[in-house]
């Protein structure tokens, strides 16, 4: 089995659109989350989303290629461009190597209904546009990147709800770890606009503490009332080991493992067999011991059942030992189909930098979330080896271990 590496990373967030930006916001506990007062103009019960900077794409492609690019999308390119780069592949590489691309995305939903509400409107299929077709479908981020980096290898969209980033790294890295691709592109994008998530908002799933949004987001805390939606896109570049020196690459960090399962269950109320399953199966593969990991980025969203699951989990798992924890959805919100990968980024960029970003909003833990070591604030710490959930609807559960290099 191959080593599988990771060395280039790209992020376009609401905490920042740059590693660095990204860095420090994690660092100093500076939130995303604001108002927007289209969604309460629209009649949404919450109004509080993700602050995510629209990507202007006018300077770097032709506008026939961006008529074919959604907002998830343009995400994804912009965080795609800043992993390349990191990773030292510029085009001429791409053109005359095998590169594949792996990419997390469950939805699709302003684009296809603008698309459906232009034919309504004039009557005719016609109205809808000669890019509306790629725009509407889920596979629209790798079929767009794939295409507008000359890609030749493996081209596949993970869609597994708000596992699908964490989904497709570990697709990747399965791949290149069986000999099958050298190197992929991969991570996760969400829209953020208020039609991707109006059903959402519909199921009362959001926090309404809209008279300050930065505290709405309250992952484990017991006075949480939902999840903040969020979204933007996250990039990595994995490589196997002896792809990545042959190139004379840097390497940043190594995918140690990956775990799966299915919870068999009910579509939206998680339990707890199957993200221990997933958890388990992550050190099996990995080959390390819990009292190994020495940090674990919770999928916890700030929702009442989930996150008491996800403790119980925690605790199930590492028993006695009090492994640091925290969910960076905290400063975020919930970043859905890019989740995943967001946060190995982020995680990775603390463990670079010897620090574990703090649980924003932890004040009181209710009788199930206090069971672990949820760190309320920001530690200066050294580890070289952390834990990433993600845990999603239908019961789509996914553990990442990442090693630092």
């Amino acid at each position: 089995m191959n080593r599988v590496v990771i060395t280039g990373m790209g992020i376009w967030s609401c905490i920042g659109t740059s590693l660095d930006e990204v860095r420090d916001s994690l660092y100093v506990g500076k939130s995303g989350i604001i108002l927007d007062p289209i969604r309460k103009e629209a009649g949404f019960r919450s109004g509080l989303v993700g602050n995510v900077p629209k990507a202007d794409l006018k300077t770097l492609l032709p506008r026939n290629t961006r008529s074919y690019m959604h907002e998830e999308c343009q995400y994804a390119y912009m965080a795609t461009l800043q992993a390349l780069k990191q990773a030292g592949i510029d085009m001429d590489y791409l053109e005359q190597h095998e590169v594949g691309i792996v990419y997390g995305n469950d939805s699709a939903v302003e684009a296809s209904s603008k698309t459906v509400d232009k034919f309504h409107q004039m009557h005719t299929s016609l109205a809808c546009g000669s890019g509306s077709l790629f725009q509407c479908l889920n596979s629209t981020i790798s079929m767009n990147l794939a295409c507008i980096f000359k890609l030749k290898g493996i081209n596949q969209t993970i869609s597994a709800a708000c596992s699908s980033g964490s989904q497709s790294i570990g697709m990747a890295a399965t791949l290149i770890a069986n000999g099958l691709q050298d190197c992929i592109i991969c991570g996760g994008a969400e829209e953020t606009n208020h039609l991707g998530v109006v059903s959402f908002d519909g199921l009362q799933s959001f926090s309404i503490r809209e008279d300050a949004p930065e505290k709405a987001s309250r992952p484990f805390d017991k006075d949480r009332d939902g999840l903040v939606p969020s979204g933007g896109g996250a990039t990595l570049i994995l490589e196997s080991y002896e792809h990545a020196v042959k190139r004379g690459a840097s390497i940043i960090a190594e995918v140690l493992g990956w775990g799966f399962s299915g919870n068999g269950d009910h579509i939206s109320t998680p339990n707890i067999e199957g993200p221990a399953k997933s958890m388990l199966n992550a050190l099996k593969n990995a080959e390390v011991s819990p009292q190994d990991i020495g940090y674990v980025n919770a999928h916890a969203t700030s929702s009442l059942i989930g996150d008491q699951r996800e403790a119980q989990v925690i605790a199930k798992v590492f028993g006695d030992y009090q492994v640091p924890v925290s969910s960076t959805k905290s400063l975020t919100g919930h970043e859905m189909w890019m989740a995943g990968a967001s946060e190995v980024i982020y995680s990775i960029l603390m463990m670079k930098h010897d620090f574990m970003a703090g649980n924003l909003n932890f004040e009181t833990p209710d009788e199930e979330t206090a069971v672990i070591n949820v760190l309320p604030e920001k530690k200066e710490q050294h580890f070289d080896l952390f834990l990433s959930n993600s845990f999603g609807f239908g019961g789509t559960n996914s553990t990442l271990i990442i090693k630092n290099f």
